[in-house]
């Protein structure tokens, strides 16, 4: 019944009434990413997409990116993969998995860097 709710009154939680109503009269599914996100497109050739979990752009993988931003007309579901590419991951920024060089303030072993080097005669 909250998710209901959730639904109803906030965007932040998949889609808002408005969303869900146009997606089910105008709505054309397409496909559907690893993390669940539903693709769909209309007549007029709008596309959309419908989060799984909570609305974060950098969830749509390399393969539905292209397709979502007019790149191409069919998206790559079935890339060849090779062995040396990761797979996708969201923005981690701001959270305790974000990317913290060696050097940088918050990494957890600190290192002294030189701001300049002394000339040597």
């Amino acid at each position: 019944m909250i998710s209901f709710f959730k639904q109803i009154f906030t965007w932040w939680h998949k889609q808002t009434l408005g969303t869900f109503l146009y997606t089910l009269f105008s709505g054309k599914f397409v496909g559907k990413d690893q993390f669940e996100n539903k693709y769909y497109t209309n007549s007029k050739g709008k596309r959309w997409v419908i989060y799984n979990s909570a609305i974060e752009s950098t969830k749509i993988p390399p393969e539905w990116h292209s397709w979502i931003h007019f790149m191409t007309n069919k998206p790559h579901e079935n890339l060849k993969k090779f062995s040396w590419q990761k797979d996708h991951e969201e923005n981690l920024t701001g959270t305790e998995k974000a990317y913290k060089p060696e050097g940088s303030l918050v990494h957890s072993k600190r290192k002294i860097i030189k701001k300049y080097e002394t000339w040597k005669s």
